[in-house]
């Protein structure tokens, strides 16, 4: 075991070395990052993994705190320019075994580096922009494609009300291919969110009855709420949208679109509107 201590947390250099043991204090850290959401919430950091989302936190000028990698990493051309440019700006790299590696990734093939770095806290869009709240939405892979959707679309921000799984978690993390980085994200209580949106024309997402998404008026200051996979928009969403329904008109006998990809079909209309004026 090494004894490295924490950028930012104690550490005044750069460390040098190899790690090779599950029970250095940095993997374990890591680990625990890696499985607790409250853990993430506390110390405020999130894990990415992978030379796309970490060279995308780079691009974004993220304040990566520390992170791992492996021999095989290094020696790949793509993987040497990241970790040259991540020591250019003197961020604490640590070369570990492919065991420790495998205990740090969230994924079963792991992708030989794993950045940790603050939760992104983005400022918000300039309005007019669509405000997107994701009511009770419990899939990590279709809350990360959503969050790339708006990120895609240019949405002004995202509001989570509570019930909604945790944006910091790797699964969303890496759905979102980079999206944390570009996109505003907000945790809120539902009072928050009211006071939030207020003045603006808010729209429910819902399967059937409703105005077709085509013929809503998309290009001011507007809000979209869009409800879980199971259980739909909660009692506080529905209250605040009224009577005020949108929906995606589809062929008989279908019955419903996923929600990442409903989701992403009212972004981009949204985003046709504005672009066109």
């Amino acid at each position: 075991m090494h004894g490295l201590g924490f950028f930012k947390s104690g550490l005044d250099k750069m460390p040098v070395g190899h790690i090779t043991s599950l029970h250095n204090e940095h993997v374990r850290r890591v680990q625990a990052l890696l499985r607790s959401a409250r853990r993430r919430a506390r110390e405020g950091l999130l894990l990415a993994e992978g030379l796309r989302l970490v060279r995308e936190a780079v691009l974004a000028e993220c304040a990566i705190t520390w992170a791992f990698y492996t021999a095989d990493f290094a020696t790949d051309p793509r993987g040497a320019d990241l970790l040259r440019e991540l020591r250019q700006r003197r961020i604490p790299l640590w070369e570990a075994t492919s065991s420790v590696m495998a205990e740090l990734s969230a994924t079963q093939t792991p992708q030989g580096i794993v950045a940790v770095l603050p939760i992104p806290q983005l400022p918000e869009k300039k309005s007019p922009g669509l405000t997107l709240i994701l009511d009770r939405l419990r899939d990590p892979g279709n809350l990360g494609t959503i969050l790339r959707a708006a990120w895609a679309t240019d949405a002004r921000r995202v509001l989570l009300p509570p019930g909604t799984v945790d944006f910091t978690g790797p699964k969303v993390v890496r759905a979102g291919m980079g999206a944390h980085f570009h996109v505003p994200i907000r945790r809120m209580e539902w009072d928050e969110i009211r006071a939030s949106v207020a003045g603006t024309p808010v729209w429910l997402a819902e399967v059937g009855a409703g105005t077709p998404y085509d013929a809503v008026d998309w290009s001011g200051d507007v809000t979209l709420i869009v409800g879980g996979e199971a259980e739909g928009a909660g009692p506080e969403a529905r209250a605040l949208a009224g009577e005020q329904h949108v929906t995606i008109p589809m062929a008989a006998g279908v019955e419903s679109l996923n929600a990442a990809v409903a989701t992403a079909v009212l972004l981009f209309e949204a985003a046709r509107q504005r672009r066109t004026g």
